[in-house]
């Protein structure tokens, strides 16, 4: 399950009290293969959530309007990696998503 307070650190409140990040060390063209293929992911991904979107309003018309717990899992933890991957994106983390690291 996801950590709630994993972008904590990211809130306007928040921003003041982190370190600033290291300097980026990574190759520019392995940075650019990893933003690449990162960019196809975001986009399956946005065609999962619109499917797990789909059948969550079937279940809930079918289920007298209560929502299927495993459905809302799995777009909660699509929904942060899309989030961890568009971090990625845009320099604003070093740390690549899954598959490079541990899917939380």
């Amino acid at each position: 399950m996801a950590d709630p307070h994993e972008f904590d650190d990211v809130m306007p409140e928040n921003t003041a009290r982190r370190e600033p990040e290291k300097p980026v060390a990574e190759n520019l063209f392995s940075r650019l293969f990893h933003m690449i293929v990162i960019a196809f992911m975001i986009s399956f991904a946005s065609t999962v959530i619109g499917v797990l979107a789909i059948l969550q309003f079937i279940v809930l018309v079918v289920n007298n309007k209560q929502p299927n717990e495993r459905i809302a899992e799995l777009g909660t933890d699509v929904g942060i990696w899309v989030a961890k991957a568009t971090r990625y994106q845009t320099g604003a983390s070093e740390v690549k998503p899954w598959p490079w690291t541990e899917l939380d």
